[in-house]
């Protein structure tokens, strides 16, 4: 499909456009929401066989006046109907340019137009779903209740300063103090989400660590379902970290392969460990595999200082070989066998619950914060706080009114009501062509 907007989107697409049974009829001529069958053509040649549907303006997603044009979607066919537009008149839509024109026509405020990217690169239908719900405003709908009140703090605030002969009651000191306190307090809850609104946009990333033949690719393999890592009785067959993604309970989960861990003079191995243990310290979740045939000899099976506070499951593998030694370090792991599959599931469900996505759903998750949110709601906090702590001393009204105003700022960022043309170009360029 190829869309074209703006104030001469009928004009262009009658340029090409020839209706079948009506060819002198016009697109320009058509009513709104309406699909007619034609041929576009270029230099009397016919192209393909086409629907073009008619939007007016406002009640298009761009509120500008659109053609769309469904065309075979072959890559030559759809270029040579492409090419045509161009040389009536159209130009190519700059990334995000679509969703750029709906928020700058109030179509969408800035969390709903980063909601449809979300979309667009939803992985799993979990993530696909709690994007669906942002773009119809939850976040929006939070942010004006809480941009709202805080207006109302501040109207009360410059009318004691137009009017320094009166001072502001306790009482009514108390309450404003009450309701920027629960204001901070609804910030720092939006805040919170930034970690959920992460791992629905990256996943989780899981790191599987452990020494050579733990049985570290096999797991993966297993976990992947099929056999994306090389299996060798070879030590040191993983020279580097593999990463793959994958869905487990509607979450996608990026697990790392890594190379195993052990005392090496091999350069190349050696700098595979440490990319090992890198990606380790940056994961959410550890797998720690042990051997459950051999007894722990090395370093390996007892991760260093800087991986003890990291969530991580102990594993036992090659359940289903016969197990030559019981330690009270495994007393708690996972029985896993990657030949036969058991302990899957239980393996499954152990991670849920480390990860606490044991009862995750699409409305629990449907207000997440991005980072770029997260940085505002952090400077709005920040301010909350500087107006809480002049109120409280009575410090000059001026200083608490300069404090809430930056506050409200910061969450005008979040929505759109405040922006910078640097601020639209870091976001909207993110998004792909014809978005």
């Amino acid at each position: 499909m190829i869309r074209i907007s703006g104030t001469r989107a009928l004009e262009i697409a009658d340029a090409v456009f020839r209706r079948i049974g009506n060819p002198a009829g016009t697109l320009a001529e058509a009513i709104s929401h309406t699909v007619h069958h034609g041929y576009v053509e270029r230099e009397g040649i016919r192209l393909d066989e086409v629907l073009a549907t008619v939007l007016r303006a406002p009640r298009t997603f761009t509120r500008e006046d659109t053609v769309e044009i469904s065309c075979h979607g072959g890559r030559v066919v759809t270029r040579q109907v492409l090419e045509s537009l161009l040389a009536a008149g159209a130009r190519l839509a700059e990334p995000g340019e679509f969703t750029l024109r709906a928020f700058l026509n109030g179509r969408l405020d800035l969390t709903q137009a980063e909601a449809v990217a979300d979309l667009i690169e939803a992985r799993t239908s979990l993530a696909a779903r709690a994007a669906v719900q942002q773009m119809g405003g939850r976040l929006s709908e939070r942010l004006r209740s809480l941009r709202e009140d805080l207006l109302n703090i501040l109207a009360h605030v410059e009318a004691h300063i137009d009017f320094p002969g009166e001072d502001i009651a306790p009482d009514s000191r108390e309450r404003m103090l009450a309701r920027l306190g629960d204001a901070r307090d609804q910030v720092e809850q939006l805040q919170r989400t930034a970690s959920e609104g992460r791992i629905l946009r990256e996943g989780v990333r899981v790191a599987i660590l452990g020494r050579p033949n733990a049985g570290k690719s096999s797991l993966l393999n297993l976990l992947l379902g099929n056999d994306r890592a090389i299996v060798s009785a070879i030590p040191g067959t993983t020279r580097d970290t593999v990463e793959e993604c994958a869905t487990v309970r509607g979450l996608p989960l990026v697990f790392i392969d890594t190379a195993g861990l052990r005392e090496t003079e091999d350069p190349i191995e050696a700098e595979g460990i440490r990319r090992s243990l890198k990606a380790a310290r940056e994961a959410d979740l550890i797998l720690h595999v042990l051997d459950g045939t051999q007894p722990p000899t090395t370093t390996a099976d007892f991760l260093g200082e800087d991986l003890a506070l990291k969530p991580t499951i102990r594993i036992r593998s090659k359940s289903d070989l016969s197990t030559v030694w019981e330690d009270p370090f495994l007393r708690d792991a996972v029985a896993v066998s990657a030949t036969t599959a058991e302990g899957l599931e239980t393996l499954r469900s152990t991670m849920d619950t480390r990860l606490g996505t044991q009862h995750l759903s699409a409305d629990e998750w449907s207000v997440t914060v991005n980072a770029r949110q997260a940085a505002a709601l952090h400077r709005a906090e920040d301010s909350l706080t500087r107006t809480i702590r002049s109120l409280s001393h009575e410090a000059s009204l001026d200083l608490v009114a300069l404090d809430l105003r930056a506050a409200l700022g910061a969450l005008g960022e979040i929505t759109g009501q405040v922006t910078t043309e640097s601020l639209l170009d870091a976001i909207f360029g993110q998004f792909c062509l014809g978005k």
